[in-house]
């Protein structure tokens, strides 16, 4: 097992090319091609977690939160973030970091809030826009079937809870090679007339090395007419937040403590209470006030995030439940998805949740 087997199965839960652009997600410290001993989980890297990972012989930590998350101008070990680095590499430990591909991903951070809380009836709160992507091409006729079931076995043609998409158009295509070209069907120099099948396929962005590899691959044609593009559909499965759902509402208050129970918060801040049921939950973990208004628009009884200011709640407007539980306490057990999939993944591995408490908000 080398570090790059451990990213190839967490690129499965979540693809990096999911993670918001200001980001900074994938292998972070290390080589890709170094043998894994074992892998510790944690949500921060600290230097404690470092010292925890030596301990346990672990020369892989898989982190939540990225240790790197601007330029490093030097590694003198004036701050944290240097003193985690020259630890890790003087150790030969590769970090590995996830965050917002995490947070995006359908069974990532805010399934695991939903999990926690006994929210059903999931669904995304903020689809992702450009996670979806078209391929056109051109096909003679007798191939289209051939090209069609090798770019569906790679997932191209998966809308939704539907696979084996596409649509196609018949039509004449015509070319004509030079001197150096070695046509596959017709001769140089000859103006070709073929029946083709313009064939359009949409795919997850992720998947694009797989899907080209696939049309190269199963296209009889010397030079392979193809385009792609990038759409502004939201793609269902890839995005902010999640809202869910009570199998029975329960009032504000019992709500408030179940909230602060189930996620283990020391402190929930939240607005004025409404006096109406909660049945819809809307749920972000990590700083979430860009999503306020994705609540409210998805009808949400009430939205439970972290990291809200003082004029944040009053966006309530008295129409949701806004509840504050922590940056932390509501991104926690992400640890144990991640320990829990690997494990799935590996079962005959060494993969360790790490104790060490990262929180750095403490309460008297």
């Amino acid at each position: 097992m080398i570090v790059q087997d451990v990213i190839n199965y967490l690129e499965e839960l979540s693809p990096l090319a999911y993670a918001e652009d200001f980001d900074n997600v994938g292998l972070l410290v290390g080589d890709k091609n170094n043998k894994v001993n074992g892998i510790l989980v944690t949500l921060d890297t600290l230097e404690t977690v470092v010292d925890e990972a030596i301990d346990n012989n672990c020369n892989l930590i898989i982190s939540f939160h990225p240790i790197i998350f601007k330029g490093l101008k030097t590694l003198t070990g004036k701050s944290y973030v240097e003193r985690v680095v020259m630890k890790a590499i003087k150790h030969d430990i590769s970090i590995f970091a996830m965050h917002t591909a995490l947070d995006n991903a359908l069974q990532g951070v805010n399934n695991q809030i939903c999990e926690q809380l006994g929210l059903s009836n999931r669904k995304i709160l903020i689809s992702q826009s450009g996670s979806i992507k078209k391929l056109t091409t051109y096909v003679p006729k007798k191939d289209a079937e051939t090209i069609r079931e090798a770019l569906f076995n790679v997932g191209a043609g998966a809308i939704g809870n539907y696979n084996h998409c596409s649509f196609n158009v018949e039509g004449i295509g015509t070319f004509n090679g030079n001197e150096n070209s070695n046509p596959t069907i017709g001769e140089k120099g000859i103006t070709q007339h073929e029946e083709e099948i313009k064939l359009t396929v949409t795919f997850a962005k992720h998947l694009e090395p797989k899907i080209l590899q696939a049309l190269f691959k199963s296209h009889p044609y010397e030079e392979v007419a193809y385009e792609v593009t990038t759409l502004e559909n939201k793609n269902q499965h890839i995005g902010m937040g999640m809202i869910g759902e009570f199998e029975n509402p329960m009032d504000e208050t019992s709500f408030l403590k179940h909230l602060k129970l189930k996620m283990t918060s020391k402190c929930v801040r939240h607005s004025s209470l409404l006096e109406k049921p909660i049945k819809k939950v809307a749920v972000l973990g990590g700083s979430g006030s860009f999503a306020i208004t994705a609540a409210k628009v998805a009808g949400a009884d009430c939205f439970v995030t972290a990291d809200l200011k003082y004029h944040d709640f009053f966006l309530a407007e008295n129409s949701i439940l806004l509840a504050d539980i922590g940056h932390y306490e509501s991104e926690q057990y992400t640890k144990n998805l991640l320990v829990a999939f690997l494990t799935e993944k590996m079962p005959n591995f060494a993969i360790i949740l790490s104790k060490t408490n990262t929180n750095p908000v403490k309460y008297l």
